[in-house]
């Protein structure tokens, strides 16, 4: 077996196989999805969509720029040409508004927030909040993601030799550390394991598509999944609610914020003078925790995971930590650009969000079809990424290809971890960072190694996790 040279390509197994020298990340792609998906509208497949969308897509999506489909009640285009797509997020990102569909599930809690508003109000509150996520911003930042990834090495080596540790919560516990030091100053209140478990209570149930949205049916109808995250955010939404009230009666101004949430009630938009209410406030808080925690570890566990499996690439970033991974952290993360490729490809095979819908709000024409207005345009991270027409070796795990002097250039629209446009994540700045910083602080000081008899099979919910607990041991390096 060689090393550096090792990659990963993606199966129909759930375990990972060696195939010509060659390791296969598991995964839907055109090489396994004629095997595994049902391709007609049926009963399992509505069942698919709702415990496991990635499970629907067929080898005719990782193959052609354009798919045309759809539900008994609304026509259906899934999106693989890097044109169109610059067309409908950048181009003409008004006349192809956010789906209603996404807009139900993705916005389930957050309606007040970023996420799911739109017009004025979408706008606005992007103005007020784009300093909060600028270069300057986030990179004194630093110092605290390096101390919580410091604190968890320390954690770890007092654990038992051999002691396996599930890698997904592990990191979920650690971007939540990070986030809490970067929001809240005196951190949130209460007890922290209670507020995690609230916070992994909302991802499993928020992300799950009803039937009732697939259906169509209007809001009044209540959901069951409504009801399940209104039960398990109530300890968490207190604790918030009590945060927001006190900074209120504070009054910090912005040059003397202590944390986001100082900065957040302070912000106000440069064009109109508007402040956040504190339902605004409190809808971009939980949308910072969603996007900074769920996304963020998610990334990490991918990352370690398939760093795991190659003996190659992990040396690289253990030698690129060593010699770079010095103090002062201000700017660590530029000095680690092995560790950021290996964050990038990562999010390539399991992108930290796995799909945009928009419906063309009028008669046009994208990549050579005729869209109906009212079509729901569908963009797949995890399609687009996988995609035969726009990757060399898409199945293979090849960090190479995001580092400077690469053979191939990657398309701008070709890669969408964060999306792109105006709608793109403002926080995207804030998750790279944190991610290369722990990334780095980890494999300098462990090898990482799959437990034994593991099944590892993504997930699609808010984000794309791994379905089964991902057991690894962190052996310490000398």
């Amino acid at each position: 077996m060689c090393s550096a040279a090792r990659s990963c390509i993606l199966t129909n197994k759930i375990a990972w196989t060696w195939v010509n020298d060659e390791l296969r990340i598991p995964g839907i792609s055109a090489a396994s999805a004629d095997a595994t998906v049902v391709p007609t509208w049926s009963r399992a497949l509505v069942k698919a969509i709702i415990n496991n969308p990635i499970e629907c897509w067929t080898e005719e999506h990782f193959r052609e720029p354009v798919v045309v489909g759809g539900f008994p009640f609304a026509r259906v285009v899934v999106l693989c040409e890097p044109a169109a797509i610059r067309k409908v997020l950048v181009e003409t990102p008004n006349a192809y508004p956010k789906n209603i569909l996404e807009r139900r599930i993705l916005s389930a809690r957050l309606r007040e927030g970023l996420t799911g508003t739109d017009g004025e109000q979408w706008a606005s509150q992007r103005r007020a909040l784009a300093p909060l996520f600028g270069r300057k911003a986030v990179l004194q930042l630093a110092p605290a993601m390096a101390e919580a990834a410091v604190e968890l090495v320390d954690r770890w080596r007092h654990r038992r030799s051999g002691e396996t540790l599930d890698i997904k919560i592990e990191m979920d516990a650690l971007a939540l550390d990070v986030l809490t030091r970067s929001i809240f100053h005196a951190g949130l209140g209460g007890d922290p394991q209670t507020v995690h478990a609230a916070m992994v209570g909302f991802f499993a149930v928020a992300g799950r598509i009803d039937l009732f949205d697939l259906l169509g049916l209007p809001d009044a109808v209540p959901r069951i999944t409504q009801w399940r995250m209104r039960d398990v955010l109530r300890t968490f939404e207190r604790a918030l609610d009590d945060a927001i009230a006190q900074g209120r009666r504070d009054r910090r101004p912005a040059d003397a914020a202590r944390d986001l949430l100082d900065t957040l009630l302070a912000a106000k938009d440069p064009e109109t003078g508007r402040g956040m209410s504190d339902a605004e406030v409190k809808a971009n808080v939980l949308t910072f925790f969603f996007a900074g925690q769920e996304s963020t570890a998610t990334a990490l566990t991918w990352a370690i995971y398939l760093l795991s499996q190659s003996p190659g690439w992990s040396a690289r970033v253990q030698a690129e930590a060593e010699r770079e991974l010095t103090s002062p952290f201000d700017g660590a993360a530029d000095r680690l650009p092995q560790t950021r490729a290996v964050i990038d490809e990562a999010m390539r095979p399991y992108p930290p969000f796995a799909g945009v819908t928009r419906t063309a709000s009028r008669r046009d024409e994208l990549a050579g079809r005729m869209i109906a207005r009212g079509t729901m345009i569908v963009i797949s991270p995890y399609v687009l990424h996988r995609h035969r027409m726009l990757w060399d070796a898409p199945d293979r795990f090849d960090p190479g290809r995001f580092l400077d002097g690469a053979p191939r250039t990657v398309d701008r629209y070709a890669y969408l971890p964060f999306g792109v446009g105006p709608r793109m994540c403002i926080g995207a700045g804030f998750a790279l960072q944190e991610a290369t910083i722990v990334l780095a602080t980890i494999m300098k000081h462990f090898t990482p190694a799959l437990a034994p008899d593991q099944t590892v099979w993504p997930l699609q919910r808010f984000t794309l996790r791994p379905r089964d607990p991902l057991m690894m041991t962190m052996t310490p390096r000398a």
